[in-house]
């Protein structure tokens, strides 16, 4: 219960985004420019239980694509923002990583994964919103 608690905390003290932010954007043209497949974003913002304003979901064929688009939206976003990661896990064996950016917690997936998790279906009342090239 407790790291609920925090994760709520954290939400309420940061500050809200849109799909145009900054931060928003570059995540997305990261995933872009490693060729990440079946791009969504999910605005959780009107979800009380929420634990971030957006997911960014996408997926890749392979494990080195999974690192690649992973490692490419830590530098963009360093890089462009000035951000760093807050938290990340799943990339000992790259099935599934998540990156967590505080207001957005990106989701980068192996199709298997993404199909037997079904994060879209669990945050269905979120507005998704596909992001293709």
């Amino acid at each position: 219960m407790e790291q609920i608690a925090a994760l709520a905390a954290r939400k309420k003290n940061a500050t809200r985004l849109t799909r145009n932010s900054k931060l928003f954007k570059t995540i997305i043209k990261a995933i872009h420019e490693k060729k990440g497949e079946n791009i969504v974003s999910l605005d959780l913002r009107k979800i009380d239980e929420a634990v971030a304003d957006f997911f960014v979901i996408c997926e890749a064929p392979s494990s080195p694509q999974v690192r690649a688009i992973a490692d490419n939206i830590e530098d963009m976003v360093k890089q462009e923002c000035g951000e760093s990661v807050y938290h990340q896990e799943g990339k000992q064996n790259l099935q599934w990583v998540l990156l967590d950016f505080v207001n957005i917690v990106v989701h980068v997936m192996h199709p298997e994964s993404r199909k037997f998790y079904k994060l879209e279906e669990m945050w269905s009342d979120a507005v998704l919103q596909e992001h293709q090239d």
